[in-house]
């Protein structure tokens, strides 16, 4: 039994990763695909979707820059919580601004807590061919507006702890990629 005086034999470290980029960028197939490996590996982690959290969390939020901003905010407090107790928790939301990524940041070092930004730089003409959601091709029929990086704004991180050109590699390379960084910094 455990103490306040007595360390956890078996702590384990926890970590944020935040996956940010345009939409059907790869965000979220390379956190799922890094998912699974650590899952191989017996680590602990979560992914926080954006379209779930949407669904159960932020639900009657629009798409204004304030609610995007709560709607961040609110995924970055389920993953400093989650992080703090030993998960890798992976999140791949698009997060279209600097404020509320750094915001997000200084919540995650203002509790001791890692924070991983990485930046999946696909172009957006890539990112209209992939078009998982349809998105792209609903923006250019005029059926929705508002589309992050093509008339709405997208702030690329200027310094992010990894940016990942996932047009000029495989999932699997992109995946490998983000665990080697985990793995260099002590998060694994």
């Amino acid at each position: 039994m455990t103490t306040p005086d007595t360390p956890l034999e078996n702590h384990v470290t926890g970590a944020t990763v935040w996956l940010t980029g345009l939409p059907s960028a790869g965000k979220t197939t390379i956190a799922y695909e890094l998912a699974g490996r650590l899952r191989e590996e017996g680590r602990r982690v979560e992914v926080l979707d954006g379209d779930e959290i949407r669904e159960f969390l932020s639900a009657g939020l629009g798409f204004s820059r304030e609610d995007r901003f709560t709607n961040v905010q609110r995924i970055g407090f389920v993953a400093e919580l989650l992080a703090s107790h030993g998960v890798t928790v992976l999140v791949p939301v698009i997060a279209p601004y600097a404020d509320s990524r750094e915001a997000v940041r200084k919540r995650h070092q203002a509790e001791g807590t890692a924070f991983v930004e990485v930046h999946v730089a696909t172009p957006v003409d890539v990112c209209s061919v992939r078009d998982v959601k349809g998105l792209y091709a609903r923006q250019a029929a005029g059926e929705i507006s508002g589309l992050t990086g093509v008339d709405d704004p997208y702030e690329v991180p200027e310094a992010p702890d990894l940016r990942i050109a996932s047009q000029n590699q495989t999932v699997q390379e992109s995946a490998a990629q983000l665990h080697a960084l985990l793995t260099e910094r002590g998060l694994l």
